[in-house]
């Protein structure tokens, strides 16, 4: 899969690309990323690509023209018609299945805006899908392009042990169950803090039945927007009920 991203800072997209495990995926071309610094498409002698709001008020709105000219270029070398996710403030949240769905995709052209905003009158012109981080406002697209990039690189196959990204937060619409490593005592100024003694146990059913439940008593506490979900698309067991009405949810 391929992925194309408009940029006004094509530099900020280098580190993230060789750094860490999701590096495999693209070193080894799973996922190409092709950037396309915007102010190429500047065709002025200051390559100026944004200008004052009509109307008055702060900031600067990226033009029209550098945008046509670079959603050109990427179509042109691509040669198909893959589609366009604007990060944008106001677009609908991120979330674990829409990684997914890309994840398993052609690719798609990433649109980094900054500034107050893009001109209306590209997007438009142009089918895209909108999408945010969250409701709160960053500087610019990149960072959202950056943690698309980074969720759809670690599911690609070899990227991570087998069933590492499977086990993930919301990978089944929970979040995840808390984990523990060495050493098996840790000694805090509070007093000694073992690891579950579950987890000592080497008996795998109960293992999976004890995280199971820790997932659902997390995700009942942060997330009960989750267990409604959860239990509206019939992904509870009658395991996982039982539990929950211990807790009295």
């Amino acid at each position: 899969m391929r992925y194309d991203v408009i940029t006004l800072f094509p530099e900020l997209f280098g580190p993230h690309l060789s750094t860490g495990i999701t590096r495999r995926a693209f070193e080894g071309g799973q996922v190409e990323v092709r950037l396309w610094p915007l102010r190429d498409f500047a065709e002025d002698a200051y390559r100026r690509v944004d200008d004052r709001p009509f109307g008055g008020g702060p900031g600067m709105v990226m033009l029209v023209q550098p945008l046509e000219r670079a959603l050109a270029a990427v179509r042109a070398e691509r040669g198909d018609d893959a589609p366009i996710i604007h990060f944008t403030p106001t677009g609908l949240r991120m979330d674990q299945a829409l990684v997914q769905r890309c994840a398993s995709g052609p690719g798609a052209v990433l649109l980094c805006g900054r500034y107050e905003g893009i001109d209306q009158r590209f997007l438009d012109r142009h089918d895209m899908l909108e999408v945010s981080l969250g409701d709160f406002v960053l500087s610019g697209g990149e960072i959202p392009a950056l943690a698309l990039l980074d969720a759809v690189a670690r599911l690609q196959p070899g990227v991570l042990s087998a069933p590492s990204h499977e086990q993930d937060s919301f990978s089944d619409g929970l979040l995840d169950c808390p984990h523990y490593s060495r050493p098996e005592v840790l000694e805090a100024p509070e007093g000694a803090l073992p690891v579950p003694a579950v987890l000592l146990s080497g008996h795998h059913a109960r293992i999976a039945r004890w995280r199971r439940e820790r997932s659902l008593e997390l995700t009942a506490r942060r997330r009960p927007d989750l267990i409604a979900a959860a239990r509206a698309a019939g992904r509870l067991s009658a395991a996982d009920e039982a539990y929950l009405a211990s807790l009295g949810i």
